[in-house]
């Protein structure tokens, strides 16, 4: 779970939706952004891998990356789970020694 996500949640209009995301994450850990996270999202924007107006996906990227999470599960087709951010990814993670993140949707997780 991160500061992201969290700000994402607070967003949800739909104030019922909105509780239930919080009461079902409120036990997670929250992971901050800290200098090495920000670095490794400027290079997955600087390669393409995100557009630059939607640097939070990057952000979430390399969260889970910092992190070694094995795992980053999200709906967001647009910019996340696709071909060409997986294939940027695990380049630039490749490039810069990281380990890496399999992107998927919750049901290709399960």
């Amino acid at each position: 779970m991160s500061e992201l996500t969290l700000a994402e949640i607070a967003q949800t209009e739909d104030q019922s939706l909105r509780n239930r995301m919080s009461e079902a994450t409120s036990h997670f850990p929250v992971l901050e952004i800290s200098a090495a996270v920000e670095e490794l999202a400027g290079e997955y924007v600087k390669h393409g891998a995100v557009p630059r107006g939607y640097s939070e996906d990057a952000y979430h990227i390399a969260l889970a990356v910092t992190h070694r999470m094995d795992y980053l599960t999200s709906w967001n087709f647009k910019h996340l789970v696709r071909t060409k951010t997986r294939d940027i990814v695990r380049m630039v993670n490749t490039l810069h020694d990281r380990p890496h993140v399999e992107i998927l949707t919750p049901a290709e997780l399960l």
